[in-house]
Parts: C-alpha cells; structure tokens; sequence
C-alpha cells in the first residue's frame, strides 16, 4: 500500500514540523481509502485534507513524544464526516530523528490507521515515511509515500 499526498499536502506537513521544531507536532490525515493503488499493490491511502492539532503532551516531554486528545480524535470523526472523508491516519514529526517509527510509536499506535512521519533535522523539514501497525501490533511495515499533482 501507498500513502498519496498531493505536493499542498506534502508541504503542509513539512510548515508543521519545521513550525513546532524542536517539538514533536502531529494531526489527522482525511482521505479516502483506493481498493488498489496506482501501482497494483493492493491499495492506498488518498490524503486530501490535514487536520494539524495541538500536541497534548507536557511541554518538557513534547520534543519526543506526542498525544492526542480523546477530544482531537472526536473532532476529527466530526470533520472528516462533515466533508465526506475518511479518517485514515495520523502524521507527527521526529525533531532530528530519522523518519522512522519509534518504540514508542508502537506501543501507541492503532489498527487500521496509516502513521505518516517527517524528520526535521535543525529546524527543516527532510524524508517523510508511511507505515501501517502490523496485523500482530508488533511492528510496523513501511508503506511508499507517493506525491501526486
């Protein structure tokens, strides 16, 4: 499977990392799921829309952490079902790090949802990856971040 943003997307993703540098930022990435990807490998994650929310960590835990508001995620449903989308994952940055799922990403992550990451070394914004949890929740498989026009 591959996450598709189009290049506002994908630039929208980078403002916020490089905006809340040295902090870890995050949001919800609304869409519609493809039954088959552009590349026929069985499917796809389309992001239309970016819901950049606040991270609800403590200020001295945010430059490596994030959490979500149970409020957040309740907001999101509203929005993605008020514009006729689906609610397919969540983005967050890594503050010089690579773009690359952390332990303690697994452990929170949920079923289902596609994890977008942007690494954000010295303030600039640099690789975003996908993944998607495994079906055991323990790992996460790479997916291909693909930009369309």
């Amino acid at each position: 499977m591959s996450l598709y943003l189009s290049a506002s997307i994908d630039e929208a993703i980078r403002i916020e990392g490089e905006k809340g540098y040295p902090y870890e930022i995050c949001g919800f990435m609304l869409g519609a799921a493809q039954a088959q990807d552009q590349d026929q490998n069985g499917g796809g994650w389309l992001i239309t829309k970016i819901l950049p929310i606040d991270n609800a960590r403590e200020t001295e835990a945010k430059h490596n952490r994030f959490e979500i508001a149970p409020t957040d995620f309740m907001r999101a449903e509203r929005e993605a079902i008020a514009a006729k989308l689906d609610l397919l994952g969540i983005y967050h940055s890594h503050p010089d790090h690579p773009a690359y799922p952390s332990q303690f990403d697994l452990e929170q992550a949920l079923p289902f949802y596609a994890y977008a990451i942007v690494s954000v070394i010295k303030g600039k914004a640099d690789t975003i990856n996908a993944f998607k949890l495994s079906e055991d929740r323990l790992r996460f498989d790479f997916q291909g971040v693909k930009i369309w026009r």
